[in-house]
């Protein structure tokens, strides 16, 4: 028994030894890991924080009441403002987030509660993810063949239908999401009750993913209000206040960018009063769907 008990009592020593050395291992991982996380975040908020500043810096700078009450000026002018721009993004943003966003729900509550296992929701799902990848460029391309091409103008409804084309996928990804996280127990319950399927869909489970729901439809908006590229293939702009959707019209983001890249200087101090308004605005729908989405949890 004396020889026993001192070999077990060595090899639970070593056994020991070997977790503290591992716990030691694991620990230094931890520390590297977190101190490149650290740093990793630590760049994304330093070149962030800068944009910020350039922007409330050179943006407040050019905000005056003729920004909002005076039309695009033309090169040299001592006045004039970003009126028309301003009112042309909201129209087409308004119409394309009313257009797109019914399509987007229905598509997305059958996914979410009619398409889980069948062909065709997996393909609606595939070309969905597809859409929702595609850089927005082609999409202006491609309202510009369909619709600008064939009517030989550009137009603001085509301006309106391409910002439509990028709503879509993003609601419908938001509202499948949603809806696949209601409990099923939920919806057992309503049928139980006998409740017809369209009846529990309305009443019990997309009135619980309404916040979600929400939420994915202010994102959808909020990355609509920054697009330029399928503006310039579809709506172009126009130096006038107008308000027919058959005719070019201006928009803040395809404004900023001709100001911007312009050697002018009254130009450049509009672009920038431009880029802190729709900075503004975006930031503002991002943090109410921020708060939309903190409530429902």
């Amino acid at each position: 028994m004396s020889t026993v008990v001192p070999a077990s009592r060595s090899a639970a020593d070593s056994l020991t030894a070997g977790k503290l050395a591992k716990h030691r291992g694991r620990k230094r991982f931890n520390v590297i890991a977190l101190t490149l996380s650290l740093m990793a975040m630590g760049f994304g908020l330093f070149w962030l924080g800068w944009i910020l500043f350039e922007t409330i810096r050179l943006g407040i700078g050019g905000l005056a009441l003729s920004v909002f009450t005076e039309m695009t000026p033309p090169p040299m002018s001592d006045s004039g403002g970003l009126a028309n721009a301003i009112f042309g993004s909201m129209v087409m943003v308004s119409l394309a987030t009313a257009l797109g966003t019914p399509i987007g729900i229905l598509a997305g509550i059958y996914l979410g509660e009619y398409g889980q296992k069948t062909w065709l929701g997996s393909a609606v799902r595939f070309i969905n993810d597809i859409l929702l990848s595609a850089p927005s460029i082609v999409i202006g391309l491609f309202i510009y063949a369909v619709v600008v091409a064939p009517l030989r103008g550009f137009s603001g409804f085509a301006g309106v239908l391409a910002l439509a084309l990028i709503v879509i996928p993003v609601v419908i990804r938001t509202t499948e999401n949603m809806l696949s996280l209601i409990p099923n127990a939920l919806r057992e319950a309503a049928y139980a009750l006998g409740t017809p399927k369209w009846k529990v869909i309305y009443s019990v489970t997309l009135k619980a993913a309404r916040a979600g729901v929400v939420t994915g439809i202010l994102l959808a908006l909020a990355r609509i209000a920054g697009e330029t590229a399928p503006l310039l293939f579809t709506a172009l702009s126009n130096q006038f206040w107008t308000s027919d959707l058959t005719q070019p019209m201006a928009s803040l983001p395809v404004t900023i960018f001709k100001f911007a890249m312009s050697p002018y200087e009254n130009w450049q101090k509009l672009a920038w009063a431009g880029v802190f308004l729709i900075t503004l605005g975006v930031l503002m729908l991002n943090i109410l769907a921020r708060v939309l989405f903190k409530n429902k949890h």
